[in-house]
Formats: C-alpha cells, sequence, structure tokens
C-alpha cells in the first residue's frame, strides 16, 4: 500500500450520516475540522467512533477525516464507526470477516417513530373513557 492512499466509507445511524477517509499515518483524527477527543466530548463516544480500528487491533495506524452531518452525538459516533468500518474493509477485504463478527458492517435500521394525527405521540393514545 502507499502512504498517500486513501480509503472512503460511509456510515449511517439515525438520521446521521458521515463520510469517512482513512489513510495510513500516525492515528491523527479529525471530525468537522475539530480533533476527535474535542468533537466526541465523552470517552464513551470516542471509543464508539474508534472501536473497529480495536476490532482490527490496528489503533493508532490510520489518520481519520470524517465529516458528520445531522442526529445527534451517538447516532453520529455511530455512523462514523460503521464508516470506518466500511473503509477498513475496502483497505484489505481480508478484514471483513473480523468487522462483520463484530457487527460493525450492519446498518441499525431503528429510528425515531413519527408522531400520529389525533394522538399525544407516536404510539401513546388520549386517555378512553368508557362513560
Amino acid at each position: 500500500m502507499s502512504k498517500n492512499k486513501v480509503f472512503l466509507g460511509t456510515g449511517r445511524r439515525k438520521t446521521a450520516s458521515a463520510r469517512v477517509r482513512i489513510m495510513p499515518g500516525s492515528g491523527k483524527m479529525t471530525v468537522n475540522g475539530r480533533e476527535l477527543e474535542t468533537y466526541c466530548y465523552s470517552e464513551a463516544l470516542a471509543a464508539t467512533a474508534t472501536q473497529p480500528f480495536r476490532t482490527v487491533e490496528m489503533p493508532k495506524s490510520f489518520d481519520l477525516v470524517a465529516r458528520v452531518q445531522g442526529g445527534g452525538p451517538n447516532g453520529q459516533a455511530e455512523a462514523i464507526a460503521m464508516g470506518v468500518a466500511r473503509a477498513l474493509q475496502t483497505f484489505d477485504p481480508e478484514l471483513r470477516g473480523q468487522l462483520k463478527k463484530a457487527g460493525h458492517l450492519k446498518r441499525d435500521p431503528r429510528k425515531k417513530e413519527r408522531k400520529k394525527a389525533g394522538q399525544p405521540g407516536a404510539r401513546k393514545r388520549f386517555q378512553f373513557s368508557k362513560r
């Protein structure tokens, strides 16, 4: 692999969408122009976003540049993780088995259900009175 090779991946979760570029490097990670640790303000979010690197045991061997939009912090972190996993898969197709077994390549389809007309929420109903 050449040093300037860039691998792309797209990840989505809820309404968050992440476009991820990874390239062999020293482990520098930026999200929307900011350091990963400052963008993902808790350690749990940063750990979620970089979990695929630890799954394939390459935690500091890639530089990461991600553009994320939509959703909240958790959805964005999980979208970044999926994008990283897909980019790692394009880097080395041999890693697909590990990533798939860990569940990084499966798109989580759960989204917020919309509120329906004539009721107070998505599933909740107004109280029924028989008399």
